[in-house]
């Protein structure tokens, strides 16, 4: 949670149910969490410098709930666990466990961490390149989440990504899901360009201008927030089985109410 990508991708909505997670250390599993009580628990880990997954407050978990180390020799597996992860097994080595929660039954799986977890049936370990996280790596098609989300990077390969999104799950490529970052500095970039030369022809100075930029912040971060917002609705709009029926009721709106048709 003190890392920058999950960290901050975990407190962006008060109503996310984070049922397990997983870093270089530990397995975090809460099958039933309260959602105020665990908001403000990963909130205040967030905030508290170098911290891990051994700082949240076991009282603070659901029924069945813990916190393990990956280097433990096994975890055991309590019914409630048992349950949302849909497994029959006493117990499983911290491996397993992370390969069966990443293809829990749920209706989220965010990556925001380093490491790419998921290839194709196609591919080898080897081809994917990332040594440390071959005991762990699934295939596309065993993933049973409806919905892939990316805060980091390369957490699936492509053609991982393909096989996941033939069997009916909803993914974007990285760079969509990634794209904020390289938003922003496309802003900053051309408000700097701009600003730098208000600066060379002396309207401006150098304080002025760091100033001006820092008030800028809310504004742009709402541009960015923005952008992002309907560059996904747009794919998502491309996609829908109804687009066929939505581009006919367009050109009839345009040929009735403003006196022409488009081909």
């Amino acid at each position: 949670m003190s890392g920058d990508v999950f960290g901050n991708g975990m407190l962006l909505s008060p109503y996310i149910k984070l049922v397990g997670a997983f870093d270089g250390r530990h397995v975090f599993l809460d099958p039933n969490p309260d959602l105020e009580v665990s908001f403000k628990e990963r909130k205040r880990l967030f905030n508290l410098p170098r911290s891990s997954w051994a700082d949240y407050d076991a009282a603070r978990l659901s029924k069945g709930g813990g916190i393990y180390s990956r280097c433990a020799k096994a975890v055991p597996l309590t019914p409630e666990v048992k349950k949302v992860l849909d497994v029959d097994v006493p117990s499983l080595t911290p491996a397993d466990l992370i390969r069966t929660l990443l293809k829990a039954p749920v209706d989220l799986l965010y990556s925001g961490g380093v490491g790419t977890y998921v290839k194709a049936t196609s591919e080898t370990n080897v081809e994917v390149g990332d040594r440390a996280n071959d005991a762990i790596r699934l295939n596309g098609k065993d993933l049973r989440c409806k919905v892939v989300a990316e805060g980091g990077n390369l957490g699936f390969t492509q053609l991982g990504r393909i096989e996941y999104a033939l069997q009916g799950g909803k993914i974007n490529t990285d760079a969509i899901d990634n794209s904020g970052g390289v938003n922003c500095s496309d802003h900053e970039v051309n408000i700097k360009i701009l600003l730098d030369s208000v600066v060379a022809e002396g309207r401006l100075n150098f304080e002025q201008r760091n100033q001006l930029l820092a008030e800028m912040t809310d504004e742009v971060a709402t541009l960015v927030l923005r952008d992002n917002y309907l560059q996904t609705q747009s794919l998502s709009i491309r996609e829908s089985t109804q687009l066929d029926a939505q581009t006919r009721l367009i050109k009839y709106l345009e040929k009735t109410c403003l006196g022409v048709q488009l081909s």
